[in-house]
């Protein structure tokens, strides 16, 4: 049986450049794009107004911004074109002052320079070897970890609170690791998950500090890594337009969800709504589907524009959180 979402709300020119990525709290939707500022909307209105404009955030445009599902909404981060993580927090106002909550600036990892011996907090390589580019990124469901993944296969794991990188997973010989494209952490915080672009999906232990699975499944670059509520499952997805799911207690490829069509678009957007039963995903031809995973079947598919969906969502368990889906498209 198939659902029936309707469109609530569009937001016109919510950016002055293209939309890359968006982050849910409970109370607000970031926003990052092709400008240098990120903007927040708030969600609790049925308008969604514009609550904050945070200017100059990444100089050269931002590609990825997140907050913690199943987090507080206190933290996010995001990656800028020119290599730089910026963690930012929630700063809420006495309820007697009648102001807004505001996004400060908290912390600024820069991009990661060759000539240090040890990796510290300012991202800095070991070996002297020069370090890839940092490209994706993802918070713990407490907000205390940081994961990012490099252009050269690594995925470093960061201590928010302490400032400092406390584990480095390696994908290849030092260097030569390909491109990850997608990374996740598990809500329980036990394991790292990131795609690759030569098909690879690596889970890693945060526990351990190691390597516990690689799964095959998907040949072509993989975009999107996402991990169930409960843990149980891993979905990821690319450019192959199929989803790949992974049951986490042994590393088996369980199954693909797969859209009846000639010629599967690039799935460029993957996340599960709060009770795991579904999956959400945007692609390049501007298609939104909702997946039903026990039936492995699509059981809704929005169609409203033929421009790149590179960020889709479910809303942020709440009160308010009614059945519906936000997504970005163009500016």
């Amino acid at each position: 049986m198939s659902k029936q979402y309707l469109t609530a709300h569009t937001v016109d020119e919510a950016h002055p450049a293209e939309i890359f990525s968006l982050a849910p709290t409970p109370t607000s939707l970031l926003s990052a794009s092709g400008s240098s500022a990120l903007r927040v909307h708030n969600t609790t209105d049925a308008t969604f107004p514009l609550q904050q404009t945070i200017s100059n955030a990444h100089k050269l445009g931002c590609h990825h911004v997140v907050t913690a599902r199943g987090g507080l909404g206190n933290v996010a981060a995001s990656v800028g074109f020119g290599g730089e993580i910026k963690i930012w927090t929630l700063h809420k106002p006495e309820s007697a002052s009648g102001q807004q909550p505001e996004w400060r600036l908290h912390w600024e990892i820069p991009p990661s320079k060759p000539q240090a011996q040890n990796g510290n907090a300012n991202g800095n390589s070991s070996g002297g070897v020069t370090p890839g580019d940092v490209w994706a990124v993802a918070l713990s469901a407490d907000e205390n970890y940081l994961a990012c993944t490099t252009s050269d296969g690594r995925i470093h794991v960061w201590d928010i609170a302490a400032r400092e990188r406390i584990q480095t997973y390696e994908t290849g010989a030092r260097g030569g690791g390909s491109f990850a494209m997608a990374v996740d952490l598990s809500r329980d915080g036990r394991l790292t998950a990131s795609g690759h672009e030569n098909g690879a999906v690596y889970v890693f232990n945060n526990d351990a500090g190691r390597m516990v699975y690689s799964l095959s499944g998907l040949a072509k670059p993989v975009r999107t890594v996402s991990f169930s509520p409960g843990c149980k499952r891993l979905a990821a997805a690319g450019n192959a337009g199929v989803i790949a799911i992974y049951d986490m207690e042994h590393g088996e490829h369980v199954g693909n969800l797969v859209a009846p069509a000639t010629r599967a678009a690039w799935i460029t957007s993957l996340d599960w709504n709060d009770s795991g039963e579904y999956l959400l995903t945007g692609s390049l031809d501007g298609k939104v589907k909702v997946w039903d995973v026990a039936r492995g079947v699509c059981v809704a598919t929005h169609s409203e524009t033929d421009s790149a969906i590179w960020s889709a969502i479910p809303p942020v368990k709440d009160a308010t959180a009614s059945m519906h889906i936000i997504v970005t498209v163009r500016q």
